[in-house]
This record gives C-alpha cells, structure tokens and sequence, in this order.
C-alpha cells in the first residue's frame, strides 16, 4: 500500500497557496511539502494533524490509502 493525500487540491483551493507559504504555516521546509505531494515521504501524525488543522479538514480527508 501506498499513502495518497490531496495536499495539492487543498492548497489551489485555498487561493491557490505556494509549497513555501503552506511551510511556513505549518512549520516545515518547502521540500517537505514538495516531498509529501509527491508521495515520497510519509509525514509524522503530528505533521498530518497539523496540515489537517491548517487546512480545517479530517486527516482522512487529506490522506487515503492507495492498494496496490
């Protein structure tokens, strides 16, 4: 299984925000983000929560499984 997540939707949907401003927001490098979007890095459940709670959403609704 993979980890999916919607980051990319979220931050055009909030007037379609940068990688480095969603960072700053939450406290990480804009490699972090660029690294999650991409599914290349699995964020802490602390980093999830916080872009959950940047974002007003459930954790689920920014990251789902993928079967493989």
């Amino acid at each position: 299984m993979k980890l999916g997540n919607t980051i990319r939707r979220c931050r055009f949907d909030n007037n379609e925000m940068s990688q480095q401003n969603l960072a700053d927001a939450v406290g990480v490098t804009r490699q972090t983000i660029f690294s999650i979007e991409k599914g290349k890095f699995i964020p802490s459940t602390l980093l999830a929560l916080k872009l959950a709670k940047f974002f007003h959403k459930k954790v689920e609704d920014i990251f789902y499984l993928i079967e493989n």
